[in-house]
């Protein structure tokens, strides 16, 4: 059975309701983000905070960070985006260049793409070797075990739409001048590509998730849920982890 299941949203909220929860959820998340940073309560500084997004081409990752991280102060929180890895980088092992925007305890982080590129666009284009790819879940796997047996919060985000929702969004994007950057000749490549990356990401949904560096597959066919859901999870996830750690959430009220 597929591990993406259906880009549809489970429920319609509507404009108004959408926002309503978009903008409770962000209040949420202010309070725990202080709480992390050790800025709100009686606590000392709270675990690293790591939120990853992947997803197709224009299937709404930029809209949900920006929700995301908008209740929050820049200097609490960095957002690192990673494209192909530059020359001296392809030198290194896959993973070296992510280590250094890791978040440190009371810190987060928020990747726009990560170290799932090795099993993703590099398995699919050929940018990898067959064994490079095989052998880089058991790395990821590893290297995510590692950063939350140190106390690391990880949540992993899957951006998923359909097919037809994904080209009506690079038409939009292609006729509109204030958006058009946003598309590429890669991007139409991928696209007749689609079956090959959605092997590849339902190998990477199977074999890297695990119970503290779960994946979390988002319906994003509609924005305004997708952009909620994102940041209500993020929220349930850290007040999971805080409580199952000792921490008064009432603090956070």
């Amino acid at each position: 059975m597929s591990r993406l299941g259906s880009a549809a949203a489970p429920v319609e909220l509507g404009k108004k309701k959408a926002s309503a929860r978009l903008e409770q959820a962000q209040q949420r998340l202010l309070r725990l983000r202080l709480l992390l940073g050790g800025q709100l309560g009686d606590h000392k500084i709270g675990p690293p905070l790591c939120v990853l997004f992947e997803g197709w081409d224009a299937s709404g990752k930029g809209g949900a960070i920006k929700r995301l991280v908008a209740p929050l102060d820049p200097r609490h929180v960095r957002v690192s985006q990673f494209a192909a890895p530059t020359y001296d980088e392809k030198r290194h092992h896959f993973l070296q260049r992510f280590w250094s925007v890791l978040p440190g305890w009371g810190g987060m982080t928020v990747l726009d793409r990560s170290w799932y590129g090795r099993v993703l666009v590099e398995r699919v284009e050929g940018f990898a070797t067959r064994e490079q790819w095989s052998r880089a879940y058991e790395e990821i796997v590893e290297f995510e075990r590692t950063l939350t047996a140190e106390g690391m919060v990880i949540i992993k985000f899957w951006m998923h739409v359909s097919d037809a929702e994904q080209l009506r969004r690079f038409h939009s994007r292609a006729q509109d001048p204030l958006r058009a950057w946003k598309l590429t000749d890669e991007d139409w490549r991928n696209r007749e590509r689609r079956a090959d990356y959605e092997a590849a990401v339902e190998d990477m949904l199977t074999k890297t998730d695990r119970p503290r560096a779960s994946w979390r597959v988002i319906p994003g066919d509609d924005k305004q849920y997708a952009r909620v859901a994102v940041v209500e999870q993020v929220c349930h996830t850290v007040e999971q982890e805080l409580t199952e750690r000792g921490y008064d959430l009432h603090d956070a009220d």
